[in-house]
């Protein structure tokens, strides 16, 4: 199943994208205003025939499937080759995960603008990246069990400042800029995804094919990354976990491709579908 969020003659829904549109329900918005509410009760809903209402796609606005409540919990230098792009230093490929955060300010929608904060960077760099929705409480949980935590899949690009994110040392800051953080265009439900660790993913800006890259080669799976994000820490449904991103980033290139006004990013990872975003100054 695809969820999505949208805007109908001014009116904000979310529904279920099917072949010939996009399926929504009035009633159901009255009782789960929005898909983070969706996910939440997930398990008391019924999605039948209670979506009476029919829209084609390109009669909306598509939104990002919803604003997290918390931060969005990012991975570094979780493919090796990208790893070392970064670097070119064996030692920095790591051995447990690094973590870091995005602020949920940042979130925008497929076909949204991404700001180029021309005044405060210099290097404005893309990551596509498999993006992780969590569908039920827990903490402390194992490997093993992992994946019947997972509600879906979609798609982020983790957009980032390279320039401050050195100067400040941690991330936050060059990850969280406003618009940072594009996600969607919609939600696979996990039911759908059969292998998360075979998903090719690609990366081009404009025409340009940056990064080719499969979940396959992740150093840390999903399941191990949701064992190690949640010891000591509850995650909770509709948490965000950005997987990691590929070898290619504009960083990496010699000398770099960063992004520049009217540049259009477009990720698509298999299975999921394809988030595109422009560049604006």
């Amino acid at each position: 199943m695809k969820l999505l969020s949208f805007n109908y003659q001014d009116t904000t829904y979310w529904g279920v994208l099917r072949e010939d549109g996009i399926y929504y329900s009035d009633h159901l918005m009255t009782y789960f205003p929005n898909l983070l509410s969706v996910i939440e009760n997930f398990h008391h809903l019924s999605l039948g025939n209670d979506l009476n209402k029919f829209v084609e796609c390109d009669e909306v606005e598509i939104l990002p499937p919803y604003k997290p409540n918390k931060n969005i919990m990012c991975i570094g230098k979780n493919y090796r080759e990208h790893a070392m792009e970064m670097t070119n230093d064996p030692k920095s490929v790591p051995k447990d995960p690094v973590v870091f955060t995005k602020s949920p300010t940042c979130v925008v929608g497929d076909g949204k603008p991404v700001k180029a904060h021309q005044a405060v960077t210099e290097q404005l760099d893309y990551e596509g990246e498999l993006a992780v929705i969590i569908g039920k409480k827990g903490i402390n949980i194992a490997e093993e069990e992992a994946l019947d935590y997972v509600f879906g899949y979609t798609i982020m690009n983790d957009v980032t400042a390279r320039d401050l994110q050195k100067k400040h040392t941690q991330f936050f800051k060059g990850k969280s800029l406003d618009t940072f953080a594009p996600i969607g265009p919609h939600i696979v439900t996990a039911d759908e995804i059969s292998d998360v660790q075979g998903l090719n993913i690609q990366t081009r800006v404009n025409d340009e094919l940056r990064q080719n890259g499969n979940t396959k080669d992740m150093i840390f799976s999903v399941a191990k990354l949701i064992e190690v994000l949640s010891q000591g820490m509850t995650l909770e449904p509709g948490d965000i976990i950005a997987t990691g991103t590929p070898s290619g980033v504009g960083k990496g290139f010699n000398p770099p491709k960063f992004l520049k006004s009217n540049d259009t990013v477009t990720i698509m990872v298999e299975g999921i579908g394809t988030l595109r975003n422009f560049i604006v100054e």
